[in-house]
């Protein structure tokens, strides 16, 4: 299974929205392996997007990340890292599908709720620079025998 990193940004948890949208990748089936709320400092948030340095946009984006408490978390399923972008909708509220997070809940081109991972490098980076080995936590999940078709070597 694979493993993404997605954290709700500061207007997602002043917003009340955060039960809204951890719902939502509960019920497409991801496992939650790893939660937890956490002031990000402004050193920490430039490495996370340092790859956004020199851009227009990134000062702002500094700003808005640090502006209160986000929810990070690791979701594990088949394809999370993929699936999960799609649930997130485009970067910009007002560009993303209805069904989508961003869709739904958002309309800013700044406030867009979430983060997830793009690629399962990234993911797995991010999840090591977000979480400790002992905060991943591994569960049976009873569940998961209806999410997917197990009679095979790989979940299907």
């Amino acid at each position: 299974m694979e493993r993404t990193l997605v954290f709700l940004k500061p207007d997602a948890v002043r917003r009340a929205l955060v039960g809204d949208i951890i719902l939502r990748f509960e019920r497409k089936g991801f496992s939650i392996v790893g939660l937890k709320m956490v002031q990000l400092s402004e050193e920490f948030v430039r490495g996370h997007y340092a790859q956004h340095r020199g851009k227009d946009f990134y000062e702002p984006l500094v700003r808005y990340v640090v502006s209160g408490p986000v929810v990070a978390m690791v979701l594990e399923g088949k394809n999370a890292v993929s699936v999960v972008r799609k649930m997130m909708g485009e970067t910009f509220g007002c560009d993303s599908a209805p069904g989508t997070i961003r869709g739904d809940l958002a309309l800013s081109n700044r406030f867009n709720l979430i983060h997830g991972s793009d690629t399962v490098e990234t993911a797995e980076r991010e999840v090591r620079a977000f979480f400790s080995e002992d905060e991943l936590v591994r569960y049976d999940e009873d569940a998961t025998r209806w999410i997917y078709d197990q009679s095979a070597s790989e979940p299907v």
